[in-house]
């Protein structure tokens, strides 16, 4: 009966809001997409200047879908999307580690074209997963060629994998993660679902030599769990150490337990990362050892075994001190209709409104990002005109600073032209690294929580103009704090 009553509820709420979705649009709200490098041959095939078209091409799409933060597989299977000194570069790039030629940085490149877009760029990386296929070569230089016995096989998918139980595996993941935060202007690291391998059915992983040496008493289980708890925690220690601001975020498989297994758990029926993949992700928020948690809801609103309605619920009221954002489904969500009273023939909107009126959720995040730049069942088209058709900041990350950037000075127009100062960077958590350009008819009163008045973000302290009105600037900083608005500037055009 509760079930009903809440999809009844929902439902309605869906119906009273869609006429008006537009214009409640979040001012803040976390709108990622995925762009995944494991498996994509386009890749390898293309040369250089086409790929680097291809990428332009998808960023812009994205951008104009609404999308403000883009998480992009830098590390797909112990390899490199980069240079890097300690793994070779990808298959999924290169043959046989070699460097891409005519030589380029990708991660670099994605950097400077997703800031030139005023959206953020997070770095995903994933953590023990190292051959894709069972009978995989790894390149030259590779790690496993030199301390094989720190590699394990698992019969249940034939790849191979770090040995979690291993110190020294944490610690060189660790240190794969801060070449890229030393090295890089990231804005985040992240972490998808796949931590201890998802497991074939009577095929246990095998780590007998690890436990024996370091279980110490603890059951398997427990020290399992407990080995990719001190990755999560090593990772988040080094990172606020060097540079604070960049967010740490991990993407776990949706369901953490079921009521049946743990009180605590969802009335779901499904696998379960906390005894299968052994990820207590809940613990790590409530550990501040991540910044966001964003589980993969991407099964339909009333699915018989894992419900996203049941599931947005519980992971709402579980999201801990740290943000939750929820990975949709592209496809999925585009091939279902909502439910009745609605008559959507998609369950996009009511996906995305129920992630707003949750409390304790600040945005989505889309997979892939390939079906949102093919526009797959509209779904592109959709967010441009209605959902995201308003330009959403970043979220801001309160446990990691407060502090709001100073005010930009010096503002000037010159023709079409908007200039101003920037305050001075120093490279810490405080610096004004991008920039909000708000329009307000010309002698209205600006409200500064209207998200239909941005206009555009960018990291360049200068706009062009193409619309008269009045103008303002505020900058952001690296935790995308906004400072106080700029005098105002009137355009007349």
């Amino acid at each position: 009966m509760k079930t009903i009553y809440r999809i009844c509820l929902s439902a309605l709420a869906i119906t009273l809001m869609a006429a008006s979705a537009s214009a409640t649009n979040p001012k803040r709200e976390f709108r990622g997409a995925w762009m995944h490098t494991v498996f994509q041959g386009q890749y390898a095939s293309k040369s250089t200047p086409e790929l680097q078209k291809y990428l332009r091409s998808q960023l812009d799409s994205l951008k104009k879908a609404g999308v403000n933060a883009v998480l992009f597989q830098v590390r797909p299977s112990a390899d490199a999307f980069y240079p890097s000194e300690l793994e070779p570069w990808s298959r999924f790039l290169t043959k046989g580690g070699k460097a891409p030629a005519p030589y380029w940085d990708p991660l670099q490149f994605m950097i400077d074209e997703t800031h030139a877009r005023g959206m953020e760029l997070h770095a995903w990386l994933n953590p023990y997963r190292v051959t894709t296929s069972p009978n995989e070569k790894l390149a030259p230089g590779h790690i496993y060629h030199k301390e094989p016995k720190r590699f394990v096989r698992y019969a249940g998918d034939n790849k191979m994998y770090f040995d979690p139980g291993l110190p020294e595996n944490r610690k060189f993941i660790e240190d794969v993660v801060m070449d890229i935060v030393n090295r890089y202007d990231v804005d985040g690291i992240h972490f998808d679902d796949y931590f201890y391998p998802y497991p074939a059915k009577g095929v246990d992983f095998p780590d007998d030599a690890s436990f024996a040496k370091y279980g110490k008493g603890m059951t398997r289980g427990d020290w399992r769990r407990r080995n990719v708890d001190l990755l999560i925690e090593g990772i988040h220690n080094r990172i606020a150490a060097a540079k604070p601001w960049v967010r740490f975020g991990v993407s776990p498989f949706g369901i953490w337990r079921n009521k049946s297994s743990d009180p605590r758990g969802s009335d779901t029926n499904g696998l379960q990362n906390y005894d299968a993949l052994y990820a207590d992700v809940l613990l790590w928020s409530q550990k501040g050892w991540i910044d966001y948690l964003l589980p993969q809801l991407y099964w339909e609103l009333e699915h018989k075994k894992a419900s996203t309605l049941t599931l947005a619920d519980w992971w709402n009221d579980n999201a801990g001190p740290r943000h939750m954002y929820y990975g949709q489904d592209v496809n999925n969500i585009m091939k279902h209709p909502d439910l009745a009273p609605s008559k959507e023939k998609t369950q996009l909107r009511h996906k995305v409104d129920l992630s707003r009126k949750l409390p304790n959720v600040q945005g989505n995040c889309w997979w892939p990002a390939y079906s949102v730049t093919a526009n797959v069942g509209g779904v592109a088209d959709s967010l441009a005109r209605d959902l995201q058709s308003t330009i959403a900041l970043v979220p801001e990350y309160p446990w990691i600073s407060t502090d709001r950037p100073k005010a930009v000075e010096n503002v000037r127009l010159t023709d079409n032209r908007l200039a101003w100062n920037a305050p001075k960077t120093t490279g810490k958590t405080n610096d004004a690294v991008k920039f909000v350009i708000y329009r307000f008819d010309k002698g209205s009163d600006p409200d500064f929580s209207d998200a239909a008045a941005i206009v555009d973000v960018t990291y360049k302290p200068e706009y062009v103009l193409t619309a008269a009105g009045d103008y303002y600037i505020t900058a952001l900083n690296r935790v995308n704090n906004e400072s106080a608005p700029s005098v105002r500037m009137t355009y007349k055009r």
